[in-house]
């Protein structure tokens, strides 16, 4: 039985996990290779898909229509990271982001008292209070999203966001255009253009290029053992200790005694706004 060749190029991320680099990344690609570069934000509208040619199909909530993981034509990109450093980066991200572009972080709402996300974040007293706040709201969409992606799919390419931004020599990423069907020289430019764009390469701190308008503060992966209140991991631990064990990040329940933080490095620690950065 001969196997479609990949048409339909999917590309699935969650918030605060790559998101905006995997963005750039693949319209870039998009434009050199000149294939086009389709955002379905609601899975049901799947059907704007061109009917021929390659297309670049991207949701950033890791979520694509039923339809699509039975065509044969579609091959997926999902990545994850681990939910701890997404809860780091985007309460941080949330309580200082000056635009406009995450809707749901300015608009009052009735069960805030008429405050925004934003403005509810800002005036909780503490770290733990807005990463407990954060837990239980946006962090709890994206994990459910997360989780709800049908793993082990013979036509999907799961990876990790720590893997990715070790990978240096852009090994991995090569194996996801052979993955994707691209041909040698497809595969020359778009490494050659996820390499200048990726925080090790061309957007490198040593670089200096672009770090504002890349949304980036500090893509640096496992940053919850050092980062993390004890009392914020305590309370994950109990909440979805259960959930990192299902996406891989852990094995057991036993992963408090890696904690870097105690209360006197606590008290030493930069504040929140400037200590738990990351990519969107």
């Amino acid at each position: 039985m001969s196997v479609a060749p990949p048409r339909i190029l999917c590309v699935g991320t969650h918030h605060k996990t790559g998101t905006v680099w995997m963005r750039r990344v693949w319209r870039l690609i998009g434009e050199a290779l000149d294939i086009p570069f389709v955002p379905v934000h609601n899975p049901a509208r799947w059907k704007k898909i061109p009917q021929t040619g390659r297309a670049i199909v991207v949701n950033w909530a890791g979520a694509f229509a039923p339809e699509l993981f039975d065509n044969p034509e579609a091959r997926f990109l999902h990545i994850i990271r681990d939910p701890r450093d997404v809860l780091l980066s985007g309460a941080r991200y949330h309580e200082n982001s000056p635009g406009r572009q995450e809707r749901f972080l300015h608009g009052p709402r009735e069960d805030l008292g008429g405050k925004s996300y934003q403005e509810h974040l800002q005036a909780l007293p503490d770290q733990v209070a807005k990463l407990d706040f954060e837990m239980q709201n946006m962090h709890l969409k994206t994990l459910n999203e997360m989780l709800a992606w049908p793993y082990g799919h013979d036509r999907a390419m799961d990876l990790r966001y720590e893997d990715l931004i070790a990978d240096q020599d852009c090994a991995i990423f090569v194996g996801v255009l052979r993955f994707f069907g691209f041909g040698e020289a497809e595969m020359e430019t778009a490494r050659q253009i996820y390499y200048d764009n990726s925080l090790f390469g061309g957007l490198s701190s040593e670089s200096g290029v672009g770090r504002t308008a890349t949304h980036v503060s500090s893509g640096k992966a496992r940053q919850w053992p050092s980062k993390l209140p004890r009392a914020a991991a305590e309370r994950y631990l109990e909440c979805h200790g259960d959930d990192l064990i299902k996406l891989g990040y852990e094995s057991g329940k036993d992963w408090l005694s890696r904690l870097e933080t105690d209360q006197q490095a606590e008290a030493a620690s930069p504040p929140f706004a400037q200590a738990a950065g990351g990519t969107a």
